[in-house]
């Protein structure tokens, strides 16, 4: 065949050998562009890719500074803008527009999870406490073990008014709300049985905002 000079990378050599093309360089996009509509009765500000959303449930921040967009207001939205990146990378524009949306949700209407207390046999007793801070679980499993869960900042729990052995938890932060909700969860998990069997605990029933 061919004579190839000795200096080639090796893999150019294969190639060449085996007469296949060697694959062309991941394509990257000039310019690729995310935009969110800003809903009416909620400011915006963003400073150095410092996200500041205000609604009538308050305040939430949030940093997008470690991911190399550049992010702006401009005519009633907000704008995600990305240069020269590869396919994977322009994924971070649709993921910053987001969390951005959930911001805007969150101060707009609340987010909430409801909770149901299961059991077969012995009833799980929860006590709110702390002023819906604080969540008290007793025997579960029969356990004397009293289980203490805190919520995180910003985030109330309470029984349900209209289901019984519910529980439900509401704040303005997606992120703190359902990590409020997952530290209950994971505070009644069996431990050295068959979790097919005894199925009991405290589990997320639906999730969502608070529609008025």
């Amino acid at each position: 065949g061919s004579r190839i000079a000795q200096g080639t990378p090796r893999s150019y050599r294969v190639s060449c050998a085996l007469n296949t093309n060697p694959p062309p360089p991941a394509m990257k996009t000039l310019v690729q562009q995310e935009s969110i509509k800003i809903p009416k009765g909620v400011k915006i500000s963003i400073k150095s890719k410092q996200v500041e959303v205000t609604g009538k449930h308050g305040t939430l921040k949030r940093d997008f500074k470690h991911l190399p967009i550049e992010l702006y207001t401009c005519s009633g939205e907000v704008r995600a803008k990305m240069y020269f990146a590869k396919s994977k990378q322009l994924s971070m524009l649709r993921t910053v527009c987001s969390h951005i949306s959930n911001l805007f949700e969150g101060v707009e209407k609340k987010f909430q999870y409801k909770m149901r207390l299961v059991y077969a046999h012995f009833p799980i007793n929860a006590t709110i406490t702390n002023g819906g801070a604080t969540v008290e679980l007793r025997n579960f499993l029969g356990e004397k073990r009293v289980r203490v869960v805190n919520m995180l900042p910003g985030v109330k729990v309470e029984k349900s008014s209209s289901t019984k052995d519910e529980l439900v938890i509401s704040g303005t932060d997606i992120d703190l709300t359902s990590r409020s909700a997952a530290l209950i969860r994971q505070s009644c998990l069996v431990k050295h049985k068959d979790i097919r069997k005894f199925l009991d605990g405290v589990y997320v029933s639906e999730h969502g905002v608070i529609e008025d």
